[in-house]
């Protein structure tokens, strides 16, 4: 285990030198490379952050006002016979639009249910399980401009309702 993290120390400055040293060989002006790729970056941020606090914005407004903790009330029959606590529906819903406001609701099963219960242990498989659909979809395709998703959110959210199933499968097994 103490290789592992000796290797992890110092994986970063060997990929960084071999980087570095890659471009010199390429005669590329690696630095010039680098202030360029940082000015595009800034220009994609910028144009990214409206989205992202219009996002962040719609996900507390809807944990404040209580509309996910009725989401998963009504929803309570239908999860509950699967396998899936209704306390974790609010998480799935927040983890479409944002993964840091999802790890506050984290946060609160773990308070509530503790790590190691069912709920805990379900909890952190779907968090690896699921993705940030809206807001990846939003961010990176207004950053990479495109206007035609076609069946873009149709496979995502298919992939996130597969994550959800094999989350539960794998808890399941576990407990």
């Amino acid at each position: 285990m103490k290789a592992l993290a000796n290797i992890s120390d110092i994986i970063i400055p060997v990929l960084i030198f071999f980087i570095v040293g890659y471009g010199f060989v390429s005669k590329v002006k690696v630095y010039e490379a680098f202030l360029k790729g940082a000015k595009e970056g800034l220009h994609i941020v910028a144009d990214i952050v409206p989205t992202l606090i219009g996002l962040l914005v719609a996900v507390g407004m809807l944990r404040a006002s209580g509309f996910f903790d009725m989401l998963g009330s009504l929803l309570a029959p239908i999860t509950e016979a699967v396998g899936l606590p209704a306390q974790l529906m609010p998480l799935l819903a927040v983890k479409l639009f944002s993964s840091s406001a999802a790890t506050g609701l984290v946060l609160d099963v773990f308070r509530t249910s503790g790590p190691d219960s069912y709920a805990g242990l379900l909890t952190s498989i779907l968090m690896s399980c699921t993705e940030t659909v809206f807001y990846t979809m939003s961010v990176y395709f207004l950053a990479a401009r495109v206007t035609k998703t076609r069946y873009t959110l149709t496979g995502a959210l298919l992939a996130t309702l597969a994550g959800t199933v094999a989350s539960v499968i794998l808890a399941g097994r576990m407990v």
